[in-house]
């Protein structure tokens, strides 16, 4: 396969990301969205909110890292962020994903965007804290606007939901309090259980 097939190819597969449906709705509720418009609306936040990163920050580098922190879902899937049943095999599934998705391309890119996937797992740079409290912050949003109706599904409690935002704390500390407000208006709405 010469480099530009198996680039085209590395193309075709992650059109799939597509069809990955998260299980956050949209803000308006209307339906859920796909993993492709999640990491589109990261991408686009990290652009807007640099001021509040832990750190000065590399933002091309945080953008590459966006883009490609849920390609391996088109093997491993989403995995709900309150499923203890699937989580335990995450790390394992989305391993293998990366393996064989990032191993389609030509070595150097291949390398490159395992790298950067890498990175945003680690969760040690100023870039993969800053990226990953930006993929904790959205969803809380969507869920906030929605009425909480994917936290109500799956009754989600209020202590979950601080456990899971903690990237945030550590990516964005001037967001924080942000979070906390729209925690305890959620609590107090009744979208997540106490």
């Amino acid at each position: 396969m010469t480099r530009l097939e198996q680039q085209l190819s590395f193309c075709r597969e992650l059109d799939k990301l597509k069809n990955i449906l998260r299980q956050s709705l949209l803000m308006d509720a209307s339906r859920r969205e796909n993993s492709a418009e999640h990491s589109w609306h990261l991408a686009t936040m990290a652009m807007l909110l640099t001021e509040y990163a832990v750190a000065p920050i590399d933002v091309t580098l945080v953008l590459k890292m966006l883009l490609v922190h849920d390609v391996v879902e088109i093997d491993a899937g989403d995995t709900f962020a309150y499923d203890k049943v699937n989580l335990e095999t995450q790390h394992a599934r989305e391993q293998q994903a990366a393996d064989r998705l990032f191993g389609m391309l030509p070595s150097e890119q291949a390398s490159e965007l395992r790298a950067l996937w890498d990175e945003f797992e680690e969760r040690q740079s100023a870039e993969s804290k800053y990226a990953n409290a930006l993929d904790r912050l959205q969803p809380l949003l969507q869920n906030f606007y929605s009425g909480g109706q994917s936290w109500k599904k799956h009754h989600v409690t209020h202590e979950q939901v601080m456990k899971r935002m903690e990237p945030v704390k550590i990516g964005m500390p001037k967001v924080w309090p942000v979070v906390l407000q729209l925690i305890d208006d959620a609590s107090k709405a009744g979208f997540v259980l106490y």
